[in-house]
């Protein structure tokens, strides 16, 4: 697995777990499953990236699902799908990783941590932000 794949991984696990009340510090729940995992440096550096810009940018990501998920409030979300759309629209929004790239990914892990329909859903949200932007 790429560095900057595994990176998005823990970093959707990561919002996971704060999500589920698990920790209230991100930080240290990156450090966590970086060490458990032992990953590289540069999949320790890209997945704390991710995960504290998007804990950070929170409220401001939420409402752009909200927005692109037709009608759907972010509480009716899966844990894991919610998580992926919070990593991804993060790295949208504030990276210069080109779309294709950040949307494949963020199937990949749709189709390995949730379903097929999840994937579906999760494309639309990212692809109706692409568009409006």
């Amino acid at each position: 697995m790429g560095k900057r794949n595994t990176g998005r991984r823990i970093a959707m696990q990561a919002l996971y777990e704060i999500d589920f009340g698990a920790s209230t510090d991100i930080e240290e729940i990156i450090d966590r499953i970086s060490k458990e995992e032992a990953v590289s440096d540069d999949s320790f550096n890209f997945a704390k990236e991710l995960a504290t810009g998007a804990f950070y940018k929170k409220k401001e990501i939420d409402s752009i699902i909200e927005k692109h998920s037709r009608d759907w409030q972010i509480g009716r979300i899966g844990g894991v799908d919610r998580n992926i759309l919070r990593v991804a629209l993060f790295e949208l929004a504030f990276t210069k990783t080109p779309p294709q790239v950040v949307i494949n990914e963020a199937l990949e892990l749709a189709k390995k941590y949730s379903s097929p329909e999840a994937a579906k859903f999760i494309n639309g949200v990212l692809g109706g932000y692409v568009k409006a932007n």
